[in-house]
């Protein structure tokens, strides 16, 4: 089978369209033929060697959605779609054109979804989820400042929170592009440098507050928290290290959770997977939007498109 692989760690030209053998449904595994697979940044991160481990080479990707082709009777010829933090980490992943999971892991494909826009939910959702749902528990009737509401996962938070009764502020560089799911459901958008000035509390404050950017926000972030607010982290851009005021910090009783999707497998992203697909189905979230589609044997395009920061979801299609 065709795939993309890498030999060493680097930018995306490290990557290779290669022919490797085709895996097996062993020990009550399945085999899914890929449709579909996102480009994450985290994809972009893991070739350049950010999280440095498992053995090379390697196939990289971590979202998918397919055919499942063999395996257990009863999910043969049915659509799938999935997610995991070793694929292409520990284990090899998604950018190829099938792909071997425990059957514990297949979760059906929403009917709602083309495989292209199923293939760009999962690590956006799963992040989205775990943060605002199984974390910070929110709860109907609060309110959510989102810093990088115009990313991926800004958006599907934006979206599980407006599903959940909850007002949403969204906030970046730029707003999300109008009609796009994020933009539906806005009560307000704030320039992230007007940020500070127009929410933080006492003057405002927000019951939560998720941070998809960290490192360079990190103090904004914990400054927009109300008493006993909570903060969730996902990310470090721009510093890795970070100072803040502790007795500003402890006076508030503010909650810090940090989120890494990385230490769920397949396998434990399958439950995740199946709440928040219900979502979809029912036409409570909408698919992020496509900005670009590319062919597997161009896949390091879409890796740089990813690393240059473009807008939207980018896809690899696999006929």
């Amino acid at each position: 089978m065709r795939a993309i692989q890498f030999r060493t760690y680097g930018d995306p030209s490290v990557l290779e369209c290669v022919q490797v053998p085709m895996p097996g449904a062993d020990g009550g595994d399945a085999v899914v033929q890929v449709k579909s697979a996102s480009v994450n940044p985290s994809d972009v991160k893991n070739v350049a060697g950010h999280f440095g481990r498992g053995a090379l080479p390697r196939i990289p990707g971590r979202d998918f959605s397919g055919v499942v082709v063999a395996g257990p009777a009863e999910w043969v010829g049915r659509e799938v779609w999935g997610t995991g933090g070793d694929l292409g980490i520990t284990r090899d992943g998604t950018h190829a054109e099938f792909i071997r999971i425990a059957s514990e892991a297949l979760v059906p494909k929403p009917q709602a979804l083309t495989h292209e826009q199923a293939a760009a939910v999962g690590v956006n959702f799963v992040a989205a989820w775990l943060g605002t749902i199984e974390y910070a528990q929110l709860a109907r009737g609060e309110r959510i400042a989102v810093i990088g509401i115009s990313g991926g996962v800004g958006g599907a938070v934006a979206q599980i929170a407006a599903w959940r009764g909850c007002a949403v502020i969204g906030i970046d560089r730029m707003p999300p592009p109008p009609g796009s799911p994020a933009a539906r459901v806005l009560e307000a958008y704030v320039p992230i440098e007007q940020a500070s000035a127009r929410l933080s509390a006492p003057a405002g404050g927000a019951d939560v507050v998720f941070d998809a950017v960290g490192g360079i926000v990190f103090e904004t972030a914990l400054g927009l928290a109300k008493r006993r607010g909570r903060v969730v982290e996902i990310s470090a851009t721009g510093r890795r290290r970070v100072e803040f005021d502790l007795i500003d910090f402890y006076h508030n009783e503010t909650q810090l959770l940090g989120v890494d999707t990385v230490k769920l497998d397949v396998t434990a992203t399958a439950a995740l997977m199946a709440k928040f697909g219900e979502g979809f189905a029912s036409g409570a979230f909408h698919a992020p939007v496509i900005a670009a589609r590319y062919p597997l044997e161009r896949a390091r395009e879409a890796y740089q498109a990813v690393a240059e920061g473009t807008a939207g979801r980018i896809v690899i299609t696999i006929p």
